[in-house]
């Protein structure tokens, strides 16, 4: 679909929902474990309410099984003839999941639309509606995806300003990028095994090696359906262990106390900023550790994310830094620090 398709209007009385298909271009073919892509599909939605306009978005990178054309369908399908404000969050919310099972990212391009109006109306961030503060969002970290030896190194100088850098694993080069990695810097890096390595004994051998390596954690390491081994991994491994792919929902936290150290939780697996905040509470309540993380998006959905932040140990917001068609201006990130506007809703504006 073309990035100047036409926008789809719904008036639905009190609320108006707009939506079209936009295509995100990567600055570099980003490659994890499983595939490599230079693109990433994307719906643009906005929901009006008494002349305000609040933004949302729904990415969809290959793994989630929804594309524009499911997304659009399901925003199709959306009736908000029976709401008449937008405080009525829980009932509008609660209604959209129930339209259909799955399509998480088509539901949190609705929710993160919907914060963004109440924001608006209220005229304050989100991060300050929920009480947080964001001198307390920790840094992000910036994804350096799985390449060759000069790539990597060419990646690396172009995240100078990061403390943190998140490296894609997973394969049979996992030794030589850490290498290629530490031959040009010191900092911390934190490895993302996108369900990489199959072997409960394969992975305690990397943890080990990567933990020599000042590597700060391990996401994903093995196939989500893996439980005992990735438990079994968790208990034994020198450094934590963060569910990503094993951790969608609310409902699927719960039962992950034990198999792995914390979760990443990610608007597009969770159905936006609504569940994104109680599944970080509950993880806080089972003694688990808290990762943010994104899709590629633009500053819309990072914006959204960005709002929570203060609740986490750790920040993955780097996705709109990966794109060069970014249409939106909101979260910034400055000397790796991710930098909050002051404005209300979710703090975005159109370029």
């Amino acid at each position: 679909m073309s990035n100047q398709s036409e926008w789809i209007s719904k008036d639905f009385g009190a609320f108006k929902l707009r939506f079209r298909p936009y295509t995100l271009t990567l600055r570099h073919v980003f490659t994890v474990a499983s595939y490599s892509r230079s693109t990433t599909p994307v719906v643009l939605t906005e929901l009006e309410y008494d002349g305000i306009v609040g933004y949302g978005e729904a990415s969809m990178p290959p793994y989630l099984g929804e594309s524009q054309e499911s997304v659009i369908a399901f925003l199709n399908q959306i009736d908000l003839s029976a709401f008449n404000s937008p405080f009525q969050t829980e009932e509008i919310l609660h209604y959209i999941d129930q339209v259909t099972t799955k399509n998480t990212a088509a539901k949190a391009a609705i929710d993160i639309a919907l914060h963004d109006v109440l924001g608006k109306i209220m005229g304050q961030p989100f991060y300050k509606i929920w009480g947080l503060n964001p001198d307390l969002i920790p840094p992000t970290s910036y994804t350096i995806g799985i390449d060759t030896e000069d790539m990597i190194r060419k990646k690396v100088a172009e995240a100078d300003q990061f403390k943190i850098l998140k490296v894609k694993l997973g394969l049979d080069t996992d030794k030589m990028i850490i290498d290629t990695i530490r031959q040009v810097t010191d900092r911390p890096l934190c490895a993302d095994v996108n369900q990489g390595w199959k072997t409960r004994e394969e992975a305690l051998e990397m943890a080990h090696w990567l933990a020599e390596r000042n590597v700060s954690f391990l996401e994903q390491p093995m196939p989500k359906e893996q439980i005992d081994d990735n438990a079994w991994l968790t208990e034994h491994s020198p450094i934590p262990t963060i569910a990503d792919e094993g951790c969608q929902r609310l409902v699927d936290v719960p039962a992950l106390k034990g198999v792995y150290s914390g979760i990443n939780i990610k608007l597009m697996k969770c159905t936006g900023m609504r569940e994104a905040k109680r599944m970080a509470e509950l993880a806080r309540s089972l003694e688990m550790k808290v990762m943010i993380g994104c899709m590629t998006e633009t500053s819309c959905a990072i914006s959204a994310a960005a709002q929570l932040a203060p609740l986490t140990d750790w920040a993955d917001l780097d996705g709109a830094l990966l794109i060069d068609n970014d249409i939106y201006d909101g979260m910034t990130v400055i000397n790796g620090n991710c930098i909050l506007p002051d404005r209300p809703g979710i703090g975005i504006l159109r370029k």
